[in-house]
């Protein structure tokens, strides 16, 4: 089972703390209520985020609660569903290991760093200088082109983006 998301928060160019859920609202709070907009970005693809200060309950439907596992639709052609039912345990089984092979695929990881560098990027240092040149390095898994381009920029700005996009190469 995955463990907590985590959050970096940061206020103008200045990055405030990392944590979970709890973590993140701590830190959220602690700031003055007139001091830089508190910005919140999802540690696992960068995505700005505001957190509610109750975490939504999970709704639980079909499926088995307990392993976090939960019934939902799939669309696929009558040969997808009759090369799933000839696979060793089923078409569940088979599906979850075509997902997990995926997830762990290099390609896979490298583009999911790469979006969450570029999600956070275009929320926060749109404006700094070389973005659109950071950006391209980025795409291009030219990690140390891109580290170069992103060397003038606030240092917990390019230390998170350094940090998101280290898997992108």
């Amino acid at each position: 089972m995955d463990t907590d998301p985590t959050y970096t928060i940061f206020a103008g160019d200045h990055c405030l703390g990392s944590g979970t859920h709890a973590a993140a609202l701590q830190i959220i709070a602690a700031q003055p209520g007139d001091g830089p907009t508190v910005l919140v970005f999802a540690d696992t693809d960068g995505r700005q985020t505001e957190l509610d200060a109750l975490p939504e309950p999970v709704p639980r439907g079909r499926g088995r609660p307990k392993l976090g596992v939960t019934a939902r639709e799939v669309t696929l052609l009558p040969r997808h569903w009759d090369w799933l039912a000839a696979q060793p345990g089923g078409a569940s089984v088979a599906l979850r290991r075509l997902v997990e092979s995926a997830r762990r695929s290099d390609a896979a990881r490298a583009r999911s760093a790469q979006e969450a560098a570029y999600r956070f990027i275009n929320a926060i240092a749109g404006n700094q200088p070389g973005h659109e040149e950071a950006l391209r390095a980025l795409f291009a898994n030219d990690l140390d082109s891109f580290a170069q381009r992103i060397a003038a920029w606030p240092a917990d700005i390019r230390g998170y983006a350094l940090k998101l996009a280290g898997a992108a190469g």
